[in-house]
């Protein structure tokens, strides 16, 4: 038996290559995925390393816990702690590290590194062995710098070359006195970064005196765990705490590869997509080759080979097509994998050096999917030729599907389908975040039924096209009848297709109704012109609010302040605002009381009220930083949404209590409105600040929704895996069909089908077909994004369906598009059959 299934997959190499094609595709891309995920993680990893080598021991500030109504504030290190470090037994030198936000402007004003991969430092005296000079000197005052000599490059910066940087708002135009080399990661990554002298930096972040962390070189001989035990002892208690540079080290490693396990699973499940579909392909090309070989099977039988040997031998088949699948998909993921890296880099994403990373997991991976998702998608076929019976030698006709075996099958998809249904519309009744698991659930259910529906969804589906393909005369009848003559391989054709716009269709609705919710909101909450904000979501310096606020033509401003506070035991953030603007700069809906902020009066969302058990006139006492209280009352209950939220104060109340008060943002209200004019007035009185972003209500909604548009583009592009392979599944099916309905085809060009009309016949079946998918795909795709909604409308008052019809048009013209490419090749061997010889065959 293990002989004639070799023998069966050589003699059939043709009718498997669509096979081992439709599994290669998905065994590549997920060892694609593991090869390109593990090379990143690997080259940041031993990036991060080599960034620790100057660090055996690290000092960092601990944190007080919140007790009672007292907010805790995080120690300082200082000087002196500094000092003690650096004599502790063990200890060969100390270096103290201050960091923060620094963004470094190119020759252009535009910013380097996208905004949130730019950092700024200190250069620890004259000769920082952290960072290698390349050329220049230490920077000494304010009004020097160095810079990474990747961003040097970049932007084209040279020694003596001024630049501008901004830290937390105002600009600075310092020289460049020297350029260095770093392992750090962000840099690796396309980041930058810019060192001052300790003192300038010090006070630029605003931590005169202080250090963020205290890092100490043991000297030869001491071991890391040596040296913290030293430090521990001679550093006040429960105010630092220490790590070791291994510490550091693994712990950095640890946060790289849970950060990277979620693009890992992101696209594995883009690849388990992709498989899925295949394994329809693979179930459909092994149901035709069994049925082809009903004879030769029913022979095997009647010479006494018994069923389990002819269930292993189909088997047998399908494990040397997945071997070749799992190895040649293999071979295509290395590539895959180092693409990918090679396309980061090429749009701007910066990864660290390092090797291809291919491990035993993964060539392991392959191999076990490639070999256990063809074999799996193999059984049943294998297991229905096994019941073939010998009787069945004497007839080129093998038995067809049993009423009962069709009566069952709908029974079970129509009970899956019902259930699906029932169980997604009980998910949109609930919360948001409650609602996610059951909607999956329903959503996975409701697919396998249809699914096990289609069979009987084909027929009054395709027979609407009967009108339309009427017009083709004699080929669309024959393609019409052919179409629902073998419903089951018709359904395992189109399925493919289904899921993959299932897919598309259900996340292009979603991506539409939110950018709609979210221009809706943006128009709807805001009165103000301009929002700014720092490019990347730091705080601002208050001096921007006050810069802005004293701008020709601002008729009113507002900065967005973010103050912890203890109210109830609880911590609880409050928004200090422009009590007497901020009325004119929001248009915020008012379910209870007055939107008034002034003094101890205070306006509070709809949630946070209703935690608290709060109305209009209720009061309640803050308990800020400082150790202070202050009685407050609810003037006021307001509809939240994603730009506001929580208790707004008046900052003129809060800013006595806050010892270094910063800004999220700073609302903006011109007199003539947002235009190009005012927006020039507002960027020149920040000094054209590269960090700083000026947006109006457009370029806010487009912000916020442009990681929901970049999402979509990335998942259109991962589910085109699925596309494509599912076109595989079309091909093979229409070419085992023309192979299947040789004698039949050749009948029809005996009686005077001419070969365009056979082409036509067999494209035409192809396009049916493959519309047949797409109307269920979009229908389900539909429901699915409609379903969605309902949970997102319960974190978003302002959701709306949007039916984005354009695109459905472009999806369903895109299906049938797959369907006529996909019939090229079989309707070209289709009509190019010698009609005697087909006639023969049997």
């Amino acid at each position: 038996m293990f002989r004639t299934a070799l023998r069966n997959v050589l003699a059939h190499k043709a009718r498997l290559l669509m096979t081992v094609l439709a599994v290669m595709l998905g065994v590549a891309f997920v060892s694609g995925t593991l090869v390109f995920t593990n090379t990143i993680s690997d080259a940041y990893q031993k990036s991060s390393a080599k960034g620790f080598g100057q660090v055996d021991v690290a000092v960092t500030a601990e944190g007080q816990a919140d007790k009672g109504n007292t907010i805790g504030k995080t120690p300082e290190l200082t000087q002196a702690m500094l000092n003690r470090s650096a004599k502790v037994p063990g200890a060969e030198s100390a270096t103290g590290v201050v960091t923060g936000f620094t963004a470094i402007a190119d020759k252009k004003g535009k910013l380097i590194g996208g905004g949130w991969q730019s950092e700024g430092g200190n250069y620890w005296g004259t000769k920082d062995a952290r960072y290698p000079l390349v050329s220049g000197h230490a920077p000494s005052g304010k009004g020097e710098v160095l810079i990474d000599s990747r961003t040097a490059e970049r932007a084209g910066y040279k020694v003596g070359d001024k630049v501008r940087i901004s830290v937390d708002g105002p600009v600075l135009t310092p020289v460049v006195s020297g350029v260095f080399t770093t392992d750090d990661g962000n840099v690796a990554a396309g980041g930058s970064l810019a060192l001052f002298d300790t003192a300038t930096a010090q006070k630029l972040f605003g931590k005169p005196g202080t250090y963020d962390q205290i890092d100490v070189k043991a000297k030869p001989g001491t071991s890391q765990t040596a040296l913290q035990d030293a430090l521990e002892q001679a550093l006040p208690k429960n105010r630092v705490e220490t790590t070791t540079g291994k510490e550091l080290a693994d712990s950095q490693a640890e946060l790289i590869s849970s950060q990277m396990s979620g693009l890992k699973q992101g696209l594995l499940v883009f690849a388990g997509i992709a498989l899925f579909v295949g394994t329809f392909i693979i179930a459909n090309t092994f149901t035709m080759l069994v049925a082809q070989r009903t004879k030769e099977l029913a022979l095997l039988r009647a010479v006494g080979a018994s069923r389990r040997q002819v269930t292993r031998s189909v088997l047998i088949e399908a494990f040397v097509v997945g071997t070749v699948a799992g190895v040649t998909g293999l071979a295509a993921g290395i590539g895959i994998g180092a693409g990918l890296r090679s396309l980061m880099s090429s749009l701007g994403a910066t990864v660290p050096d390092g090797p291809l990373v291919i491990t035993p997991g993964t060539v392991v991976a392959a191999l076990v999917v490639g070999v256990v998702i063809t074999m799996l998608a193999a059984w049943l076929p294998g297991r229905r030729a096994a019941k073939i019976p010998p009787v069945a030698a004497m007839s080129a006709v093998h038995a067809k599907a049993t009423t009962k075996s069709l009566v069952l099958r709908n029974t079970i998809g129509a009970l899956f389908s019902a259930a699906g249904v029932a169980v997604v519309l009980a998910a949109t009744t609930m919360d948001g975040s409650d609602g996610q698991a059951p909607m999956g659930l329903g959503a996975v259910l409701l697919i396998i039924g249809v699914f096990v529906l289609t069979p009987l969804l084909s027929r009054p589906l395709i027979a609407a096209a009967a009108p339309v393909l009427r017009v083709f005369g004699v080929s669309g009848k024959l393609a019409r009848q052919n179409s629902v003559r073998n419903p089951r391989r018709t359904a395992a054709t189109a399925s493919a297709l289904m899921i993959g716009l299932t897919l598309i269709t259900g996340m292009t609705v979603m991506a539409g109704s939110l950018q709609k919710s979210i221009d809706k909101m943006a128009s709807a909450a805001i009165r103000a012109d301009y929002v700014v904000s720092m490019a990347n979501g730091n705080e601002l310096s208050p001096d921007v609010a006050e810069k802005l606020a004293a701008t020709d033509g601002v008729t009113a401003s507002s900065p967005l302040r973010d103050a912890a506070s203890r109210i109830d035991g609880d911590t609880e953030y409050l928004t200090g605002v422009n009590g007497p603007a901020i009325g004119r700069l929001t248009d915020l809906k008012v379910d209870d009381g007055s939107f008034q902020v002034g003094g101890s009066r205070v306006v509070v969302d709809k949630d946070t009220a209703k935690s608290h058990h709060w109305k209009a006139g209720s009061g309640f006492t803050a308990h800020y930083e400082d150790g202070k209280q202050q009685k407050l009352t609810v003037a006021g209950v307001y509809e939240g949404n994603d730009l506001f939220q929580g208790i707004m104060v008046d900052n003129a109340a809060l800013a006595p209590h806050q010892a270094d008060p910063a800004d999220m943002r700073v609302m903006v209200k011109a007199a003539g409105g947002a235009s190009d004019a005012t927006k020039d007035k507002l960027e020149k009185a920040l000094g054209n600040n590269p960090a700083i972003k000026i947006q109006d209500k457009k370029d806010l909604s487009d912000s916020i929704a442009q990681m929901f548009t970049l999402m979509l583009n990335m998942l259109y592009g991962l589910l085109a895996m699925a596309v494509i392979v599912a076109v595989l599944g079309v091909i093979n099916t229409l070419a085992m069909s023309v192979f299947e309905r040789s004698q039949e085809i050749g009948m029809l060009r005996a009686i005077g089908l001419d070969r365009k009309a056979v082409k036509r016949m067999v494209r035409l079946e192809s396009l049916v077909i493959s519309l047949f998918g797409a109307v269920l795909g979009i229908g389900l795709g539909v429901f699915f994004g409609w379903a969605a909604g309902e949970l997102i409308g319960t974190k978003m008052a302002t959701y709306e369906l949007v039916v984005p019809w354009g695109r459905i048009a472009f999806f369903l013209l895109l299906a049938g598009t797959v369907g006529v490419l996909a019939a090229l090749w079989p309707a070209r061997r289709a009509a190019r059959l010698n009609m005697l010889a087909a006639i023969k065959s049997e």
